[in-house]
């Protein structure tokens, strides 16, 4: 006793419409688009370990690309990740891809690095053109050693 599906049906490739919403392939490609930008987020930072100070100001909007000018606490200075000389620190900037004396300058110092050696690299920097300079330092309060009047005990 068989049974056969195409009786009273010409047409034996029609299943009938489906009506249900097929989301695994694009939970895939959600998927795999999260993996791109957990991968690609670490990359486009800068890896150089300084020790920046704190600040309580309020933080600024970052540029798509920024530049990073980084001193080091044995005063190397490098551009991204990559070390540069003191005397070659403008000639590296103006060589770079989107040489813009008007895009902002982030300076990063190590704390150990002496206000001097920081100032010279600043001066460095505006006797090249470069007059859009910001300093980077951490978020949160600074540790000054110092006892917060409200800390302080009363005088009796």
């Amino acid at each position: 006793m068989g049974m056969s599906l195409s009786e009273g049906s010409d047409d034996d490739d029609d299943f009938g419409e489906s009506h249900e919403i097929n989301v695994t392939p694009f939970i895939d490609v959600i998927l795999v688009l999260l993996i791109i930008f957990m991968v690609a987020a670490p990359l486009s930072t800068v890896d150089l370990p300084i020790d920046l100070p704190t600040s309580t100001a309020t933080p600024q909007k970052k540029p798509d690309k920024p530049t990073y000018v980084s001193i080091k606490s044995d005063l190397a200075v490098a551009i991204g990740e990559n070390m540069v000389k003191r005397v070659d620190l403008v000639r590296s900037l103006d060589a770079m891809p989107d040489s813009n004396k008007d895009r902002a300058i982030f300076l990063r110092a190590d704390r150990a690095v002496p206000y001097g050696d920081m100032m010279d690299v600043l001066e460095l920097l505006r006797s090249g053109g470069y007059t859009k300079l910001k300093l980077v330092t951490l978020e949160g309060v600074p540790d000054t050693g110092a006892v917060p009047p409200s800390a302080e005990k009363p005088k009796l």
